[in-house]
């Protein structure tokens, strides 16, 4: 394997539960990362921490790759556990105070972990710092790289400015660049898709809309599609961000699978829709429609609630805007609620009469409906199917959805 076009990847191997849909693997953002450079034929290697179990259980999905696995052993691997995939997840075994990982390379894609820290010295580096909280620097423990690549969420942008924060993206992306001596900056901003800021010239890239959306490990695969694409490929930072939307699109639309070059070819799907309104930065009001009589159902409306509100949403939810009551105390409210509202999300699963009327009047005055069912049996969904409803089983995707319509309208 020739180390000039070998990419050395170092992130963690974290165990990833996920209660529904069902998940259980032992990947994390640097297995994941080895995983889909190997998937596009891009010699990689991986420096990782793990405990016994945990590099045992990757070293059998790496057999069936060319991935060369370096470890460095722990007692204990971390674990995510979610309920589902916009969860905020629980984590296990992320105090630990293990001593860095140190690396010489060309090449390299380096991920933030909390397991402990990478010393990075390469020619070319793809920098993810994946912490929510307090994001670091890419040289803030030591490490050099000739020219490098940052690639951040919004959220993620914006806390490495801290007090000299702006809503300018662009701004911030050049300010970035500056103080952290980046040659490019990606920010990741949702269905805007990412701006790109490559040697003082910015572009965008689209979102893709999918069918559905696996959500846990879609910015892994962003980070790996766009170091694969820059550094191996030799693309510009442009290119090379637009054809890790696409992979990652695919990943989201495929549960977690990672594209072949061959698949990623083949794979053709819309950018989304962004409005001006939306860009702007409005944000229009979505009706949460759904029975909320017991405690599963209040857990639903509260979950979807909540994860709308966390994407930047405006919610009325009529269980928590206007409560239990009698028809001529709830009926008209949540009525011109609908009117004054832009979208509609509704759980159907239980086929509650109120909600089954709030979602046929939203599509009468002709208010976009995503409707997430279940368990539904496909008669009983048939007037939502055929009235132009955006329908889906699965629940992160009716959330996305529900996103992408608020963005288009």
């Amino acid at each position: 394997m020739s180390k000039a076009n070998l990419i050395t990847v170092v992130g963690g191997i974290y165990r990833e539960l996920c209660m529904h849909p069902r998940w259980d693997a032992y990947v994390g953002s640097g297995g994941r990362a080895a995983l889909a450079l190997a998937t596009m034929d891009v010699p990689v290697e991986l420096h990782a921490y793990a405990d016994e179990s945990a590099a045992e259980n990757f070293a059998y999905q790496a057999a069936l790759t060319t991935i060369s696995l370096h470890i460095t052993t722990i007692p204990v691997t971390p674990g995510f556990h979610y309920t589902h995939g916009l969860s905020v997840p629980a984590i296990y075994g992320r105090d630990q105070q293990n001593p860095p990982i140190c690396v010489h390379t060309s090449k390299a894609l380096r991920f933030g972990m909390i397991e402990g820290d990478a010393i990075i010295h390469a020619e070319r580096a793809v920098y993810d710092p994946q912490n929510a909280v307090d994001p670091q620097p890419f040289s803030a423990n030591g490490s050099t790289a000739d020219e490098l690549a940052l690639v951040l969420n919004r959220h993620e942008a914006h806390l490495f400015l801290g007090q000299d924060t702006t809503d300018d993206d662009e701004a911030v992306a050049r300010t970035l660049a500056e103080k952290q001596n980046a040659a490019v900056v990606i920010i990741k901003r949702g269905p805007r898709g990412a701006l790109v800021f490559d040697r003082g010239t910015v572009s965008t890239v689209p979102a893709y809309r999918t069918r559905r959306v696996w959500k846990i490990g879609s910015g892994d695969n962003f980070a790996a599609q766009f170091a694969g694409a820059w550094l191996h490929d030799g693309l510009s930072a442009h290119e090379a961000a637009n054809q890790a939307s696409l992979a990652t699109a695919y990943f989201c639309e495929h549960g977690g699978s990672y594209a072949s070059r061959a698949a990623l070819s083949e794979f053709k799907r819309p950018p989304i829709d962004v409005s001006p309104d939306w860009c702007r930065g409005e944000r229009p009001k979505v009706y949460l429609a759904g029975p909320f009589f017991n405690l599963p159902q209040l857990w639903l409306v509260e979950q979807a609630r909540t994860t709308l509100i966390d994407m930047g949403l405006n919610v009325f939810s009529p269980y928590h805007d206007v409560g239990h009551g009698s028809a001529e105390d709830v009926v008209e409210k949540d009525l011109e609620a609908i009117r004054s509202t832009t979208l509609l999300l509704a759980l159907v699963d239980g086929l509650d009469a109120g909600t089954i009327y709030e979602t046929g009047y939203a599509r009468a005055i002709n208010h976009p409906v995503v409707v997430y069912s279940e368990c539904e049996h496909s008669e009983d969904r048939k007037m939502m199917e055929g009235s132009g409803c955006i329908m889906t089983d699965d629940f992160v995707s009716a959330i996305y959805h529900t996103v992408w319509e608020a963005a288009r309208v």
